[in-house]
């Protein structure tokens, strides 16, 4: 099985129709019968085309599961449900984000905006620094591609306490690198109280390149997937959630170009580690994130002081604790959509609002404007997109110049506060006049 991802072409359509209908059927047409889509991403609007990167699984179907629902499937949400306030935070991987593009340096956005609601439903890419993870009580940690379904309406997710993690690596001839992710595990299990029940190395193991899209995004490729789905399908049944350290393979020149830079390169392992857990959670409707493996322990990196952005990674050489410290507590993902009134269950109906960096379209945002779900977008987390809302359906779309303003637009919104009501210039109050038929005098 192979993992990859490629750009298409789009054309506009000629009038107003339903993008998500008119994507699915696009893409659809590019597949071959033995692949299927798992991640739809518009890197680019222009007067002809939507730019995409496409990402597919080929050879599904020696993963030995049913075929899963196409990631265009939408289901519309019947109402709002109003009792509490639930943003959902979403940063895509693998854009060159501002902020939320290295590594979890959206960690202190995550925690102010969740001080401002009841729930906030972010993915990993948000809040995953290596030996660091701050998220809150309150924060639902969601893998990437069920955060998507999340907003398609199609999934729900159920609260969960404790899950049990299943953690699966690469072995190396050098026993000391695995060695390490196992004296992490440990160190989970003795710090969070993880229940981590075994660790299983693949011998031989997959094969994971980081490359960059022609767009610019970090994107990769995944060998021998078949592996991982076999050791999934052997242990799921008795664990909840699956941890991933794997090797990927990445020039040691564009290491040290990351390291070195300021800041302003995109990160090379995200996407090639969003690509893995994608699939895993579009075949097996697991929780599942990812650690990359380091490649030798004989020439450890070191880089000098770095930018304080890239620094979570490098003070660690494992970069797993901010996986255990997530799954531990991810919420299961629910497929029956009589299930999702469930007073422990979140769907579509349950969001109050999504807050995205300005330009970034992808299959969440599409599935909110469908939904009727108002987006906050933030024009300070500049990143690689060169979309533009105006091009796109968005009937309640809020552009704000920073996360500080996002949270007061928050604050207004659960308060019930017209939000024009608190800047100047105010428009004078609209009177008019209607002149009514009198009819007998009356």
């Amino acid at each position: 099985m192979r993992l990859f991802e490629k750009e298409i072409y789009i054309p506009i359509p000629q009038e107003r129709i339903n993008l998500i209908e008119y994507f699915h059927e696009f893409v659809t047409h590019q597949l071959g019968s033995n692949e299927i889509a798992t991640r739809f991403v518009i890197t680019e609007t222009t007067d002809k085309f939507y730019k995409c990167d496409l990402g597919f699984i080929d050879g599904w179907q020696e993963a030995e599961v049913d075929q899963p629902k196409s990631i265009f499937s939408f289901r519309k949400r019947e109402k709002e449900n109003k009792d509490k306030f639930n943003v959902v935070m979403m940063i895509p991987t693998g854009i060159g984000a501002e902020i939320g593009g290295h590594a979890g340096d959206a960690n202190p956005v995550a925690q102010l905006l969740a001080s401002v609601c009841d729930n906030l439903i972010l993915h990993p890419n948000v809040v995953n620094a290596s030996d660091v993870n701050e998220m809150t009580d309150n924060s639902w940690y969601v893998e990437g591609s069920i955060l998507s379904r999340f907003l398609m309406g199609m999934v729900g997710l159920q609260k969960s306490y404790s899950n049990r993690v299943l953690t699966i690596i690469d072995d190396r001839k050098d026993h000391r690198i695995p060695e390490l992710v196992v004296n992490a595990v440990s160190s989970s299990r003795i710090t969070l109280g993880l229940n981590c029940p075994m660790v299983v190395k693949m011998d031989p193991p997959i094969g994971t390149k980081a490359i960059y899209s022609v767009s610019g995004r970090a994107s990769g490729v995944v060998e021998n997937f078949e592996r991982i789905c076999k050791v999934i399908k052997k242990y799921k049944l008795a664990h909840e959630a699956i941890a991933l350290s794997t090797a990927i393979d990445i020039d040691s020149k564009v290491c040290e170009e990351y390291y070195r830079s300021s800041g302003e390169m995109i990160n090379p392992w995200g996407g090639a580690e969003a690509i893995l857990t994608h699939a895993i959670s579009t075949l097996f409707n697991v929780p599942s994130a990812h650690a990359p493996m380091i490649e030798t322990m004989d020439d450890p990196m070191h880089y000098g002081v770095t930018d304080p952005r890239i620094a979570p990674e490098a003070i660690s050489n494992c970069y797993m604790h901010c996986v255990f410290k997530g799954l531990r507590r991810s919420p299961q993902i629910v497929t029956n959509p009589n299930l999702f009134c469930s007073d422990d269950v979140l769907s579509a109906e349950d969001v109050s609002c999504l807050v995205i960096p300005e330009n970034c379209i992808g299959l969440s945002i599409l599935g909110a404007i469908d939904q009727g779900i108002p987006i906050i977008a933030v024009k300070e987390n500049r990143n690689t997109m060169k979309n533009s809302f105006g091009n796109y359906p968005i009937g309640n779309l809020i552009l704000v110049e920073n996360y500080l303003e996002a949270v007061g637009i928050i604050q207004a919104m659960k308060k019930g506060i017209y939000i024009s009501s608190v800047r100047r210039p105010f428009t004078r109050t609209k009177v008019v006049n209607e002149k009514l038929e009198v009819k007998d005098g009356k």
